[in-house]
C-alpha cells in the first residue's frame, strides 16, 4: 500500500528535498490538507484546479477555500492550462517555484516551446536546452504532460495565432507570425480547433451560424446544436428557458437559429442511441479543445457500449498513467454528451465520480446500456 506523507512530515523536512524524492508518496488528501493549511511547502509540488471558477492557484494561494467537490489537482501549471484552466490572478501559479528536477525540466521545456511558437524547435535541440537525452526528455514531458512536446508545440502555435486574431491582426500576417508556412495548412489545422474559420474567430465568432433544436428523452431535456461543420453541443436539463440560456452564453455573438437540415438527422441518431438501436454514434462534430483534451475525448469514443473505465484506466491508455486528475477535467469539460461517452467514466473504486448533467443521468445511462447489451447476448 502507498505510504501517504502528511503536510506535519513534509513540513520537518529539510532542503526541499521531499520535492525532489518523495513526492510521488503524496496522495490527494494531502494536497487538500495542504490547501487547507495554505501551506507554501507544497508550492511548486502541485497546482489545484477549480471546476466551477475554470481558475488554478498555488496550495499556498490566500483567495477563498473552494469546495472539495470542485478541486482537482496537477503536477505543474501547464497540465492545468492543457486542461483548459487559467492562472489565478492573486497567487501567479505560473511563475516558477521550487519543484522536482524533472517537473522543473518539463516546465522549461514548455517555455522554450513558447518562446519559438512561431517555428518550433526539433526536439534534439529542445533536449540540449535541458540537459537531458531527447528519449528521456520525451520520455519525462509525455508522462507528465500527456501530450508529446509536437503536440504541445501544435498548441502554443495555434494560442499565438488565436491571440494575434483577438489583437486584431489580419489572417495573413497573424498566419506567418504564428509560424503556418502557407494558408491551406492554417485552414488545415487551425479551423477544427478553432471551431470556425480563422476570419470568423478574429471578429469574435461574429456571423457564425448554428442551429438548435431540444427535444423530450427519457434523461429529459435533450438540446442538440451544430454549425455547417458538425456537432458543438449536446446537453441534458429539465428546463427549456435554462438550457437555450447556457448556449447564448456560450456563444454569445453568434447567429442561433432553430432547427433545420442535418441537425434532423444528427438529433435522430442520438434519440436511437439512447433507445439502443444505434450502439455507436459516429456524428461529425464542431468542437474547440486543446491537444490533451482530443486525444482524452478520442479515447473515451472507443470505450465500448456496456463497458466503464476508470479514470486511470484511460489515463494508462493514453500512455500517461499520472494523467488520472486531468482525464477527470476533461471529461468536465467535454461539451457533446452522449456523443463523446464521458458518462463511461467511473471512479477505480466503482463509484460513478461526476456527471455535468447529474449523476442520477449517469446512473440511467449506463444501466440502459448495460441492460441493452444483456439483450443482445439472450
Amino acid at each position: 500500500m502507498r505510504k501517504k506523507v502528511t503536510a506535519l512530515e513534509t513540513q520537518n523536512r529539510t532542503n526541499g528535498t521531499i520535492r525532489q524524492t518523495d513526492h510521488t508518496m503524496l496522495g490527494d488528501e494531502d494536497y487538500w490538507s495542504a490547501i487547507l493549511a495554505r501551506d507554501a511547502e507544497f508550492d511548486g509540488v502541485v497546482v489545484y484546479a477549480v471546476r466551477s471558477t475554470r481558475i488554478y492557484c498555488r496550495p499556498s494561494c490566500a483567495s477563498r477555500r473552494p469546495n472539495r467537490r470542485q478541486v482537482i489537482f496537477f503536477p505543474i501549471p501547464e497540465v492545468a492550462e492543457q486542461a483548459g484552466f487559467r492562472p489565478c490572478l492573486r497567487c501567479r501559479p505560473h511563475l516558477p517555484s521550487p519543484a522536482d528536477p524533472q517537473l522543473e525540466m518539463v516546465r522549461q521545456v514548455c517555455q522554450h516551446i513558447k518562446d519559438h511558437a512561431d517555428r518550433p524547435p526539433r526536439l534534439a535541440d529542445i533536449a540540449s536546452k535541458v540537459s537531458f537525452s531527447p528519449h528521456h526528455m520525451h520520455r519525462v514531458f509525455r508522462r507528465v504532460m500527456g501530450i508529446t512536446p509536437r503536440q504541445y508545440a501544435d498548441a502554443c502555435r495555434l494560442d499565438r495565432l488565436k491571440g494575434n486574431l483577438r489583437a486584431g491582426e489580419d489572417v495573413t500576417g497573424a498566419m506567418y507570425d504564428s509560424g503556418y508556412g502557407s494558408s491551406s495548412r492554417l485552414y488545415e489545422q487551425s479551423s477544427a480547433q478553432l471551431g470556425m474559420t480563422p476570419d470568423t474567430y478574429r471578429r469574435g465568432g461574429k456571423g457564425a451560424e448554428m442551429a438548435y433544436t431540444i427535444v423530450d428523452c427519457y434523461l429529459g431535456k435533450l438540446l442538440v446544436a451544430g454549425t455547417a461543420k458538425g456537432v458543438c453541443a449536446v446537453k441534458l436539463g429539465d428546463d427549456v428557458a435554462a438550457l437555450e440560456t447556457g448556449l447564448r452564453a456560450e456563444y454569445p455573438r453568434s447567429i442561433i437559429n432553430g432547427p433545420g437540415g442535418a441537425l434532423t438527422d444528427w438529433v435522430s441518431a442520438i434519440l436511437q442511441h439512447l433507445s439502443g438501436i444505434f450502439p455507436h454514434l459516429d456524428l461529425p462534430l464542431d468542437i474547440q479543445a486543446t491537444a490533451f483534451q482530443r486525444r482524452v475525448w478520442q479515447q473515451l469514443q472507443a470505450i465500448p457500449l456496456g463497458e466503464t473505465r476508470s479514470y486511470s484506466q484511460v489515463a494508462e491508455e493514453l500512455g500517461n498513467p499520472k494523467a488520472a486528475r486531468a482525464v477527470a477535467a476533461a471529461c468536465a469539460a467535454n461539451p457533446v454528451a452522449l456523443v463523446v461517452p464521458c458518462h463511461r467514466v467511473v471512479r477505480r473504486d466503482g463509484g460513478l465520480g461526476g456527471y455535468r448533467w447529474g449523476v442520477d443521468r449517469k446512473s440511467a445511462l449506463l444501466d440502459q446500456e448495460l441492460s441493452g447489451q444483456d439483450q443482445q447476448a439472450e
